[in-house]
């Protein structure tokens, strides 16, 4: 497995990219921003890039995508149900492209890879979590020492609180890849986190 980081634009956004060496394919996850850089980065890798994968539809999650889709036309774009644009919402928050829904418990193959979706509320209605092998791709819901913030259109600190219970009570110690700032372990965060050692206690 490849997992290999960007951080872009000016929220400073986690890009990852994810891949399959020896099938030689790739997807890519929150591509927030810099979309030259990211073209650029997919094309040094040699691998083939054959999705996006959204945790949630905020603009600084997939503002790079018209441009990933200019260049791979039929590009598959991952997203839950709840992060498309409905009438009345902001686009800021909401994605409106072309898209294949997902949901919990679905399972999405990169190669040989296998990356599992946990739906985890709490930063937006239709956040997700992803997991593949030992790395969980965390997105806006967990931060090193943090959580996402609960009070844009969707959010809600209950439901956060909940999805944080549940990626604690997880029996593996995940290497726990966010949306934003650095990498931790979920057992670094089951001891030290706040969020989540208040979330536990529920």
């Amino acid at each position: 497995m490849i997992l290999q980081s960007k951080v872009v634009g000016p929220i400073e956004t986690n890009c990852y990219l994810l891949g399959d060496e020896g099938k030689g394919v790739c997807v890519l996850v929150d591509p927030g921003a810099d979309a030259p850089a990211l073209l650029k980065w997919v094309a040094d890798s040699g691998l083939t890039l054959e999705a996006v994968f959204l945790t949630h539809g905020h603009y600084d999650h997939r503002d790079a995508l018209p441009a990933l889709l200019e260049a791979y036309p039929g590009l598959t774009v991952y997203i839950h149900e709840k992060e498309r644009l409905q009438p009345g919402l902001p686009d800021r928050y909401f994605y409106s492209g072309p898209c294949r829904t997902w949901a919990e418990g679905d399972k999405i193959p990169v190669g040989d890879l296998t990356v599992e979706v946990l739906e985890t509320p709490g930063h937006t209605a239709g956040s997700v979590v992803l997991l593949v092998e030992d790395v969980m791709l965390a997105g806006d819901t967990l931060f090193a020492g943090s959580c996402g913030r609960c009070d844009l259109p969707g959010g809600g600190m209950l439901a956060m609180f909940q999805s944080l219970r549940r990626l604690g009570l997880l029996a593996k110690n995940y290497r726990v890849f966010p949306g934003h700032g650095p990498a931790t372990t979920l057992d670094a965060e089951r001891r030290n986190n706040p969020y989540m050692r208040q979330a536990l206690q529920l």
